[in-house]
C-alpha cells in the first residue's frame, strides 16, 4: 500500500511539475511576445504540451489505479486548465469551426495547427526523461515501451464515438457560454469528463486530434489511415456538425426556455 501511495505522489507531482512549467512559459511569452498571432502561436502550443504532458501520466493513472481516478484527476485538471489556458484551446477543430463560421482564415487556422501539433508531439521527449529516472516501480520500461492503440472497436465504430462524443460537448461548451453561469466551468468539465469515461473502453475518448495523434500515433494495433478516420475525420466531423446542431430550432428553443427560467 505504501509503494502504491507514493507512485501515485510521484505521478501527481509529475503532473503538477508539468503544470507549472507550463504556467511560467505562458507568463513569459504574455510578457516578451508582442505580436498578438505569434503570441498565440506561442501559447496553443504551451497549453498543447501541458495537456499532452498531463495526460500521458494519466495513462499510467489509469493503468494503475482505475478509470476512477483517472477521471478525478482528469476534472480537476480541465477546471485548472479552463481557468489559465485564455484563448488557448490545445485542440485543432476549434480553429477549423472558426473558419467554417468565417472568423478565421485558413492560413491562420493551420498555423494554429501546426503550432498545437508541435507542441504535442515535443513534450514527449520531456515525458521521456521523468520516465526514465524510473523513481517509482509504475514507470519501469516506460520510457521507451512501445505503445498500444486505445482503439478496441472497428474503425467506423470509433470515428462514429468520437464523432457523436464530440458534437454533444462542442453543443453543450458553446450553450454553457452562452448561459454564462458561475458554474460553467465546473459543469463544462464534469460532461467532458464523462464522455471521456463513457468512451475510454472503446475509443479511448480523446475528442482533439492533437491530443490523439501526441499520445497514440504510432501505436501497435492502428494504422496511419485508421488514425485519422478515428482521431481526426471523427472528431473533426462532430466538431463541424455541433454548429449546425447548436443552431436547429430545438436546441435554440431550449436555451430561450432556460434562459427565460434564469431572468
Amino acid at each position: 500500500m505504501a509503494a502504491t501511495i507514493i507512485a501515485l505522489a510521484v505521478s501527481t507531482l509529475y503532473i503538477i511539475l508539468t503544470t507549472l512549467i507550463a504556467y511560467w512559459m505562458r507568463r513569459y511569452t504574455d510578457y516578451y511576445i508582442r505580436d498578438p498571432f505569434v503570441r498565440s502561436l506561442f501559447l496553443e502550443a504551451i497549453a498543447t504540451g501541458e495537456l499532452c504532458g498531463a495526460c500521458f501520466e494519466l495513462i499510467i493513472i489509469a493503468d494503475n489505479w482505475g478509470v476512477s481516478m483517472y477521471g478525478v484527476y482528469l476534472f480537476v485538471l480541465t477546471i485548472w486548465w479552463s481557468l489559465n489556458w485564455g484563448d488557448a484551446t490545445a485542440c485543432p477543430y476549434t480553429h477549423i469551426e472558426e473558419v467554417v463560421e468565417g472568423t478565421k482564415s485558413v492560413r491562420d487556422a493551420f498555423l494554429l495547427i501546426w503550432a498545437e501539433l508541435v507542441g504535442g508531439l515535443a513534450v514527449f521527449r520531456y515525458i521521456q526523461l521523468l520516465w526514465a529516472l524510473e523513481i517509482v516501480s509504475t514507470h519501469k520500461n516506460k520510457a521507451f515501451e512501445d505503445c498500444t492503440t486505445d482503439l478496441q472497436v472497428p474503425v467506423i465504430f470509433g470515428a462514429f464515438i468520437e464523432c457523436v462524443a464530440t458534437c454533444i460537448y462542442r453543443v453543450v461548451s458553446r450553450g454553457l457560454n452562452e448561459i454564462n453561469s458561475r458554474i460553467n466551468v465546473i459543469v463544462d468539465s464534469f460532461i467532458g469528463t464523462t464522455l471521456v469515461i463513457a468512451a475510454f473502453d472503446y475509443s479511448g475518448g480523446y475528442f482533439n486530434p492533437a491530443l490523439a495523434t501526441s499520445l497514440k500515433y504510432g501505436c501497435l494495433g492502428t494504422s496511419f489511415m485508421e488514425h485519422v478516420i478515428v482521431y481526426w475525420v471523427g472528431a473533426c466531423a462532430g466538431s463541424i456538425a455541433s454548429l449546425r446542431v447548436y443552431k436547429s430550432p430545438f436546441v435554440q428553443q431550449y436555451m430561450e426556455q432556460y434562459k427565460e427560467k434564469t431572468l
